[in-house]
């Protein structure tokens, strides 16, 4: 019955408050990235969701595209804007995706969604964590975020698969405000944020 029906419910409820009630740090933040980014505040990019469906997430853009001579773009760490990593720092960038929320291409709480890439490289196991809604936090964002290795992080997402509840979630929800607190997890070292998945890491 929750994962099914009341966890949309109140997936829906909670994000329309979101934005109403953020409303004002949603403008400040997005006036800010438009003249650090050239009129870009915002981060459109294509992940998988439910069953591995497509969609666009929207995300502050906290990066800018400076590119090399060769015309390829700079480390994530060399494009961080200050107030990009501002933003990031106590995880402004994920608040736009209310909107994906409403919307019902995610979840307020399940895995992250990433990239449409890592899709070939999955094990059947690690592939499970598309039977739910990717979420804006998620368990493994709790139990380490970007500081874990992705085995562990896909280990995570499928036990929360497997355990998805609303108590699991209430637990998920209050943590997430106590971890971007603290600014724990955002990188792992010598990264910007997390390393690539090649399959095997």
């Amino acid at each position: 019955m929750y994962k099914s029906y009341i966890k949309r419910l109140l997936d829906f409820t909670v994000a329309l408050l979101g934005l109403l009630v953020l409303s004002p740090i949603f403008i400040i933040v997005t006036i800010g990235l438009y003249f650090a980014n050239d009129g870009k505040p915002f981060f459109f990019q294509a992940r998988p969701g439910l069953r591995e469906k497509i969609f666009n997430i929207i995300k502050f853009k906290t990066m800018n595209d400076k590119k090399d001579s060769n015309g390829n773009l700079l480390s994530d760490s060399e494009r961080l804007t200050p107030i990009g990593a501002f933003v990031r720092k106590i995880s402004l960038d994920e608040l736009p995706q209310l909107i994906n929320v409403l919307k019902g291409d995610m979840s307020l709480i399940g895995p992250r969604p990433l990239l449409p890439q890592y899709l070939s490289l999955y094990s059947e196991e690690q592939r499970r964590r598309h039977n739910v809604r990717p979420g804006i936090t998620g368990w493994a964002q709790v139990n380490g975020r970007n500081a874990i290795s992705w085995k562990r992080k896909f280990e995570l997402d499928v036990w929360y698969v497997n355990n998805i509840s609303f108590s699991t979630d209430c637990k998920v929800f209050f943590t997430t405000f106590k971890k971007v607190f603290k600014s724990e997890g955002i990188a792992q070292d010598g990264q910007a944020t997390m390393e690539i998945f090649n399959g095997n890491n």
